[in-house]
C-alpha cells in the first residue's frame, strides 16, 4: 500500500486533495476551493478577512496578488532571462537545450550527464547520472504525464496556470567531494531575507533545518524533522544573502533558491507559495513570526 493510500485511509478528507489534483474539481472557484482545502491541511477555517499567519496570508496572495510578470518568474526556462539580466548569467546552470514535443529530443545528442525538468510544474525531474543506464522509454514517460499536468488545478497556485508546458536540459552539477548537492532557500520579504532553510538527506530521509540571517538554527520544524548532524555555514553565505536580496527585491515575498557547488554559486528557481501555505510549523509561533514579516499589498490585482 502506498503512501497516498495510506494517507487518504488515514484522513478521508485528503481524497478531495487527491480528486483536486486531478482536476475533477477545476469547475470550482479559487476561493472555494482554496478555504476547503485549507480548512484540510491546516484543521482550521482560512481568515482572509484578516489573515495573520504566513500560511493564511499566502492563501490570500494566491487570490488577490495576480501580477502577470509571476508566471515568468515560476516559469523554469523564462525565469533565466530575469536572473541573468539581474545578477548575471554566469549564476545559471548552463543549459542545454529547450523543448517543445518530447519527440523532439535527440538524447544522443545529450552529454553522458544530464538533468532533465519541465517548466511548468514540481517533480516532473529526471536525473541522468549515466546515460549508458538511462530508460529512455520511463523518462519520456514521466516527462509526458507531467507535461499534461497542469499545477494549477491542484493547490490553485495562479502563476502555474497559464506557464507554456516544455522541457529542458541542464548540466548535471556535481560537488567535487561527491557530497550531496545542497540547496539554500532563502525567505524574502520586500528585497529583505529573515530565514533560510537547507534541505539534506533528500534521497533518503529528508530534513530540513531553519536558519536566521546570523546563520543561527531556528528552534522549529516544518513538515520534516530537524538534522541530526551539525550543518557547516557555507563560505558564501553572505553572498548568498546579497543575490537573494537582490533578486526578490519589489515583491512582498518570494523564496530564493539558489546552490554553492565547489565554491560557486548558481541559482536554482523563485518560489511565490512555499509548500503552497498548506505545511505547519511546530511550534506554531513561527507560523505567525513569519506572517509578521509578510506584509500584504494594499493593491489588489486580479
Amino acid at each position: 500500500m502506498n503512501k497516498k493510500v495510506k494517507e487518504i485511509l488515514k484522513h478521508p478528507s485528503y481524497l478531495f486533495l487527491t480528486l483536486g489534483h486531478r482536476g475533477y474539481f477545476n469547475w470550482m472557484n479559487d476561493e472555494t476551493y482554496i478555504k476547503i482545502a485549507h480548512k484540510i491541511k491546516m484543521g482550521k477555517s482560512l481568515n482572509l478577512d484578516n489573515p495573520r499567519t504566513y500560511n493564511e496570508k499566502l492563501q490570500w496572495l494566491k487570490l488577490n496578488n495576480h501580477k502577470k510578470s509571476y508566471t515568468k518568474l515560476a516559469d523554469k526556462y523564462e525565469v533565466r532571462e530575469f536572473v541573468a539580466n539581474t545578477i548575471g548569467e554566469e549564476y545559471l546552470i548552463p543549459l542545454l537545450g529547450v523543448w517543445d514535443n518530447l519527440n523532439e529530443i535527440d538524447f544522443t545528442t545529450l552529454p553522458q550527464q544530464f538533468v532533465l525538468k519541465c517548466t511548468h510544474d514540481s517533480g516532473g525531474v529526471i536525473i541522468c547520472n549515466d546515460k549508458n543506464n538511462l530508460n529512455i522509454k520511463k523518462a519520456k514517460s514521466k516527462l509526458k504525464k507531467s507535461l499534461k499536468h497542469n499545477f494549477y488545478w491542484g493547490q490553485r497556485e495562479w502563476i502555474y496556470k497559464d506557464i507554456k508546458p516544455r522541457v529542458i536540459a541542464e548540466k548535471f552539477m556535481v560537488e567535487e567531494s561527491k557530497a550531496e548537492l545542497k540547496d539554500y532557500k532563502f525567505f524574502c520579504f520586500n528585497g529583505e531575507v529573515k530565514a533560510m532553510f537547507i534541505a539534506t538527506d533528500r534521497s533518503s530521509d529528508t530534513r530540513f533545518d531553519f536558519y536566521d540571517t546570523h546563520f543561527n538554527h531556528m528552534p522549529f520544524m516544518q513538515y520534516y524533522p530537524n538534522a541530526d548532524k551539525k550543518i557547516i555555514k557555507p563560505k558564501a553565505f553572505e553572498q548568498m544573502l546579497e543575490i537573494a536580496r537582490t533578486l526578490s527585491n519589489g515583491f512582498p515575498h518570494v523564496r530564493v533558491d539558489l546552490y554553492d557547488i565547489n565554491g560557486k554559486i548558481y541559482f536554482g528557481e523563485m518560489t511565490f507559495f512555499h509548500f503552497s501555505g498548506w505545511k505547519k510549523f511546530n511550534p506554531s509561533y513561527y507560523d505567525r513570526l513569519f506572517g509578521d514579516w509578510l506584509e500584504l499589498p494594499n493593491e489588489i490585482i486580479k
